[in-house]
């Protein structure tokens, strides 16, 4: 049986911030529903910003060089 995940998936919390964004940037909000909003949008790019770390590091201890795992930063390409 699988496991539940207790971790926020990194698509989910994207949506979420996109949504407060969204709501806060229409201007109909009270000010404590915009504080309450902003508050929720913190905490939301945080956990993506966790999930992105996370995921860097685990790119990192998985990339393979000469038949053997080796740990290179990650760079991205430019051309992308």
């Amino acid at each position: 049986m699988a496991r539940k995940k207790n971790t926020p998936d990194f698509e989910h919390s994207l949506a979420e911030l996109e949504a407060l964004v969204s709501q806060m940037e229409q201007g109909d909000l009270s000010l404590e529903d915009a504080l309450k909003a902003f508050e929720d949008g913190v905490q939301l790019t945080r956990q993506c910003q966790t999930i992105l770390n996370d995921a860097e590091q685990k790119v990192q201890m998985l990339v393979e060089k000469n038949g053997e795992l080796t740990s290179q930063p990650f760079t991205p390409d430019e051309d992308a």
